[in-house]
């Protein structure tokens, strides 16, 4: 991998993106959620799915000119329309709007239908966290998962986010960084199977089977079968399609099964947004204790592997945050070319 500074990363992902046809401030502010995606470690989910948002805007399965807009609601919670606009611009929209109702209600959601690939889901978890919220939200997506008892895709992957928050000011202490569980439905998303397949690497547990019906861990097979593993068997199951249901409903948008096969014409996705001001009814101090006590407490487990400490989900962020702001963002050395030279 190429390590660049995280500017010129930026810099080349916004020219990209004004290439596409979006206007600044918007180009701008899409080219930084990639850009922070990458930074962050998520490489599935940042540079290296660019190349099919691209794609995307250029045969009209993303508007780039397109904002979402509220279509009705009632309290603290509201239906919006993203016009199949850009989905990461989308999402931040909605998660914002859900903080702005949990302002004024304590709680905020936000049911969005008719959007994109929101790209890294946990941003908007961290947006939320960040500000002081507790964020939930989730996605359906294609039919890339079999439902359990049969070998066909028939739900989606259906990532959620739960983000907690460890400070309640307008950004957190660095040595409070929230909690942040970003997961797909399956034991893998796609974007990881597909990393772990061009490194020609093996998957580190079973991630699904092959095409003869044998759980596997390499990624190739599983991506010929389409046989990803639901997380806990029937239970990941269960709960993709309970989350499709929501979104869907909620919105008044697609379900997974009316949404095209086809990667690159994935739209329409329907998702849900939730944001919970907890100061509205609890004390800072005591909000932050119990974070502490808990966290505190998983760090007293003995690891396994003294070299690997127990973590809790995103505390890694921070670390690799820091490490590619100083040593620049690893990216792949042939997008990077094509990135500079616009012919993404």
């Amino acid at each position: 991998m190429l390590r660049v500074p995280y500017a010129d990363l930026e810099a080349a992902l916004h020219r990209a993106v004004l290439h596409l046809g979006l206007e600044d401030p918007r180009a701008a502010f899409c080219a930084q959620l990639f850009a922070e995606t990458t930074r962050d470690g998520v490489y599935t989910h940042g540079l290296a799915r660019f190349p099919r948002f691209s794609a995307m805007v250029k045969n009209g399965a993303i508007d780039p000119h397109a904002f979402p807009t509220r279509t009705g609601g009632f309290g603290a919670i509201e239906r919006w329309d993203g016009h199949r606009g850009p989905g990461n611009l989308n999402a931040h929209a909605a998660m914002a709007r859900a903080i702005e109702l949990a302002r004024e209600h304590g709680i905020g959601a936000v049911a969005l239908a008719n959007t994109n690939h929101w790209m890294r889901g946990g941003s908007y978890g961290w947006q939320a966290a960040t500000q002081g919220c507790f964020g939930v939200c989730w996605t359906n997506t294609l039919a890339n998962t079999p439902a359990w008892g049969t070998a066909k895709p028939t739900v989606g992957n259906n990532p959620i986010i739960l983000a907690i928050p460890r400070a309640f000011a307008s950004q957190p202490e660095p040595h409070a960084a929230p909690v942040v569980l970003d997961m797909a439905m399956t034991q893998f998303s796609m974007g990881s199977l597909s990393a772990y397949a061009k490194r020609g690497a093996q998957l580190p547990v079973p991630g699904g089977y092959d095409r003869d019906g044998v759980l596997t861990r390499d990624p190739v097979a599983i991506e010929q079968s389409q046989r990803t593993l639901p997380v806990g068997y029937w239970k990941g199951y269960g709960l993709s399609l309970t989350l499709d249901l929501f979104a869907a409903m909620l919105s008044g948008g697609l379900a997974t099964h009316q949404l095209p096969l086809d990667p690159l014409k994935e739209a329409g996705l329907s998702q849900f947004f939730l944001a919970i001001d907890p100061t509205t009814f609890a004390d800072p101090d005591q909000l932050s204790a119990i974070a502490e006590g808990v966290l505190a407490d998983l760090k007293l487990a003995p690891p396994e592997d003294p070299t690997s400490p127990v973590r809790y989900p995103g505390e890694e962020t921070l670390r690799v945050r820091q490490v590619n702001m100083e040593q620049g963002v690893p990216v792949d050395p042939e997008l990077w070319a094509k990135l500079s030279d616009l012919t993404i």
